[in-house]
């Protein structure tokens, strides 16, 4: 039952988020959301052509292309509200709301590790493409029900780190969001229930794959999957198979 509100509130949370905000753009819906970054205000020459700017006025700041367009977080401190995840890895949930001109995206998944990360250079998944059912606004939801941790790397309960979602648009421009998150042995308590309701995906998304090859063959060659093809399917697999 506790899920279930829990899962009403961020659908409501949503709508109006995106009734209020005529340019939204990423929301990461679970495990959690480093907060409301959806402010877009000022103008460009306000700012003088910068993405963040101080305005005197009212000792504030100028962000006349969103606070989303900021690293690493999307103008966002680092939060003190942690949301658990497995030590393992875990889902994680995204609405990636574009606003016109962003049919298609790259998304990319980094982790920084600590209480306060000096970056988000640990690559957990990507680049992959989404891709909506037009060039307008679409609010869909996408879900990875197991995104694993970043190669090489290791963790243990209590440990802190920073997972960033990067959406990366069709003219090349980069939207960040994180979310802050303290880990906790698979399977905690504390861990909030991975469920239909939290964890899905729209049907009017479709993804893509992206990689990379030192040249072009010809004949068969050229038919044959890149060598982490299956490693970067799973996900998805795995998220078709809990819907």
């Amino acid at each position: 039952m506790a899920m279930q509100q829990l899962s009403l509130r961020w659908a409501t949370l949503i709508v109006l988020l995106w009734a209020a905000v005529a340019r939204a753009h990423t929301i990461i819906t679970y495990p959690g959301y480093r907060g409301n970054n959806l402010l877009t205000n000022g103008t460009v020459a306000e700012a003088n052509g910068l993405g963040v700017a101080y305005n005197s006025k009212n000792d504030s700041l100028y962000y006349p292309y969103g606070m989303e367009w900021i690293y690493p977080c999307g103008g966002m401190p680092t939060s003190t509200n942690r949301s658990y995840w497995p030590v393992g890895g875990g889902a994680l949930a995204m609405q990636p709301g574009w606003f016109p001109g962003h049919e298609t995206a790259l998304i990319y998944i980094n982790m920084g590790l600590g209480e306060v990360p000096e970056n988000m250079s640990h690559t957990v998944l990507g680049p992959f493409q989404i891709t909506g059912p037009s060039n307008n606004p679409y609010p869909g939801t996408f879900c990875l029900p197991q995104v694993p941790l970043p190669a090489n790397i290791s963790v243990k309960p209590g440990d802190f780190a920073t997972i960033q979602v990067v959406e990366a648009a069709k003219h090349g421009a980069g939207l960040f969001n994180c979310v802050d998150i303290i880990f906790a042995e698979n399977g905690d308590s504390k861990i909030a229930e991975v469920t239909t309701d939290n964890c899905f995906n729209s049907s009017d998304l479709s993804f893509q794959y992206v990689y990379t090859t030192s040249g072009i063959g010809s004949g068969a060659a050229m038919l044959q999957p890149p060598r982490h093809m299956w490693t970067a399917v799973v996900p998805f697999l795995l998220a078709a198979a809990f819907m």
